[in-house]
């Protein structure tokens, strides 16, 4: 029929298509491969027959028997067709992807191999023109300086093994310049170069009495430690000329230094300049290493050198900074030191300061022993209690206190101002600062252990002269005290005026600092109608109970105080300690918190020219306590000229200077009634002061 007749012809086309699509497709995968047979590609370009054109596609695809067998089981023709030419597709795009790759793959081949020829070129280039490899001068020039440099045996073995590595890779190559690095660093680090030392004491005094003033303990103990040292030294020296023993160990035991000094005290009292100082004296080079903040312990170990960027640790930096393998090191801040997930930095100093290990101290960068033996290790620190107790068993501690007004006055005029002046770019004569405005800016503007925020101050005046300077006028200027405002603006500390006002419940208490020493006042006052103890001022848990061992001993001593036990019972009692906002916290403040309950039930004042320290039991005993340079000193810049302090903490009087101790009175007490009896004040002579009669209230027994 003619319907028959279309549907056959359409089939017939339908079958043509697929017929062309394969001859297409093998085209395309000839095209791909440069070995494909064009025989084969012309056999099946003229083969018309689409039965034997699906069956030799099958057989040239080369696929695995499952797949072969099925495509040859399939009966129906149009649809072997349509299978063929989805598994000649996945063939065809196969072998683009192979021709990408190898095309991409034989770019870089050829790239390289014209790198090569290009430095073959460059290198018979260099040969006619008498010039040598570039790689080869650079070993041989390594192999010159490791021939005229004193290595230790471990360390030639490396560098040579390194030597022999860079010379198969070349320095061209990212591996070749790590290795140049690493033996840049082997070769120059100081490995037996060693500075002579300047063992003269007199020197040694001099050179610190330039560079400071007073801290004559100070002075005293680090010249002590350099005469030991001097002996030592001497003694290593005629040893070392009768000694068979050249080992490395058996050398760091001859030359160790000894122990390790460590300048504790507030900042700004001098601690890194003394060290400065000390280098300066024994004329060697000094290194300043900051630890505030260090929490890697690969920062002083060192980084392997596995990592990019890898470098040596701060101590082998700071020595290769030095140049020679004995300076001396300041290790800065060890109270600062941090501990995280990366490890713990002070675990690597307790080897550093070592003397019995640190002749073997292992860089894991330069993964070669070094010997640290020689080297002179300055710590310091503003706390202690921040310090692990197996790195401070190996610190020897030099303790540096605060500066007096009249030591601040002395550095301020010979130390400070020609400094500042020098700064500022003015002639020495361009400031006048006569004694009392040096005494206002002292007292006023700063307040303070050290001296740094007194340098700051004098900083700014001569920044403010130099303006003048700077517009043509260079007249020296006369600072009187009354211009200190109009310079350095409104005065920062004033004197407290509750000590001018006595009042009963308010008593003068000193406290120790990391910045030194302090005056702290205590308030007490009595709540009617309330029966519990409030307590403000951020006290902590030592010092809350020493105000509740305070509140107990004046309850269970009330009649022999001479107190009305009534107003324990039906008050309350409020303690308050200011500055609100300052934490506070110790016992040494007893006393103090004692002394104010006291005078608020018995009411009478403390007397406004005294303070005191000191721990209090229930047994009524005055405990010695801490710090008493420190609070002697910061009572004295508060202008207070008498002191209450333990009877045990009068031997410490010794390391007050002086001129302070001229200045003022101290009296030791051992019992809390000789402390009330020296600070309290008598109701008559109370009622006197404020110019009218007082209630009849009664007084302390001990008084009368």
């Amino acid at each position: 029929t003619v319907e028959d007749t279309v549907a056959a012809g359409g089939e017939a086309a339908k079958i043509n298509v697929l017929v062309d699509a394969i001859k297409s497709l093998w085209e395309e995968a000839a095209s791909l491969n440069p070995n494909f047979p064009d025989e084969v590609l012309a056999v099946l370009s003229s083969n018309d027959d689409a039965a034997q054109i699906a069956y030799q596609s099958i057989i040239l695809m080369q696929q695995d028997v499952a797949e072969t067998q099925a495509a040859l089981a399939e009966n129906h023709l149009e649809t072997l067709l349509r299978q063929v030419i989805g598994d000649l597709q996945k063939h065809v795009e196969e072998q683009r992807l192979r021709s990408q790759i190898l095309g991409e793959t034989k770019k870089e081949i050829d790239e390289q191999q014209r790198e090569f020829f290009l430095r073959q070129q460059l290198k018979k280039i260099q040969e006619e023109l008498g010039q040598g490899n570039p790689d080869q001068e650079e070993i041989a020039e390594l192999r010159k300086t490791l021939k005229a440099t004193a290595l230790p045996e471990v360390a030639e073995k490396q560098v040579k093994r390194e030597l022999a590595r860079l010379e198969r890779i070349g320095s061209s190559s990212a591996e070749g310049g790590v290795i140049r690095t690493y033996l840049d660093w082997l070769l120059e680090m100081p490995w037996q170069k060693t500075v002579d030392d300047n063992l003269d004491l007199q020197n040694a005094s001099t050179v610190l009495d330039e560079d400071h003033y007073g801290l004559k303990p100070v002075k005293e103990r680090i010249i002590e430690h350099l005469a030991t040292f001097k002996l030592k030294r001497q003694q290593q020296l005629s040893d070392t000329d009768t000694s068979t023993d050249t080992s490395i160990k058996a050398k760091a035991e001859r030359y160790a230094v000894g122990t390790v000094v460590c300048f504790v005290g507030p900042p700004g009292v001098g601690k890194t300049s003394l060290g400065r100082s000390i280098a300066r004296a024994l004329g060697r080079p000094f290194e300043r290493i900051s630890l505030g903040g260090l929490r890697d312990e690969a920062e002083l170990r060192g980084h392997r050198r596995t990592y990019i960027g890898a470098m040596p640790g701060r101590i082998i930096q700071a020595i290769h900074r030095a140049g020679v393998n004995n300076p001396v090191i300041m290790l800065d801040e060890l109270d600062k030191v941090g501990m995280d997930y990366r490890g713990d930095p002070a675990s690597v100093l307790l080897e550093i300061l070592d003397p019995q290990q640190n002749y073997c101290f292992h860089d894991l960068y330069l993964d070669v022993d070094f010997d640290l033996s020689q080297v002179i290790f300055i710590g310091t620190a503003n706390d202690l209690s921040k310090v692990s107790p197996p790195l401070l068993d190996r610190l020897e501690l030099v303790e540096l206190s605060g500066y007096s007004d009249r030591d601040k006055l002395a550095i301020a005029q010979n130390y400070l101002l020609p400094r500042q002046l020098e700064k500022a770019g003015l002639p020495k004569d361009a400031i006048i600062l006569p004694e009392v405005t040096l005494r206002q800016v002292i007292d006023r503007y700063t307040r303070e252990a050290g001296v740094r925020r007194l340098e700051q101050q004098l900083g700014s005046l001569c920044r403010k002269i130099a303006v003048k300077y700077a517009t043509g006028e260079t007249t020296s200027v006369n600072i009187h005290p009354e211009q200190l405002e109009a310079l350095l603006g409104p005065p920062r500390y004033l004197r407290d005026e509750r000590r001018q006002r006595p009042q009963p419940g308010v008593a003068t208490g000193l406290a120790w600092t990391l910045a030194g020493g302090d005056v702290l006042f205590v308030e007490a006052v009595l709540l009617p109608q309330l029966r519990e103890l409030t307590l403000t001022g951020q006290l902590g848990d030592v010092m809350e109970e020493s105000v509740r061992i305070a509140r107990s001993y004046i309850w269970a001593h009330a009649e022999q105080l001479g107190i009305e036990l009534d107003l324990l019972k039906k008050n309350g009692l409020h303690l308050h300690v200011p500055a609100g906002a300052i934490p506070k916290d110790g016992p040494s403040a007893g006393v103090t918190m004692l002394t104010a309950i006291a005078s608020l039930l018995l009411h009478q004042p403390v007397r406004t020219d005294t303070a005191m320290t000191g721990e209090i039991d229930l047994s009524g005993d005055v405990l010695p306590v801490g710090g008493i340079r420190e609070k002697v000193l910061a009572a004295h810049r508060a202008g207070i000229r008498r002191v209450l302090l333990p009877q045990q903490n009068e031997k410490d009087l010794v390391d007050v200077p002086d001129h302070v101790r001229q200045e003022m009175e101290f009296v030791g007490c051992d019992r809390i009634e000789q402390i009330l009896q020296n600070a309290l004040v008598s109701n008559t002579q109370y009622s006197s002061n404020n110019g009218h009669k007082q209630q009849s209230v009664p007084g302390l027994k001990l008084l009368h």
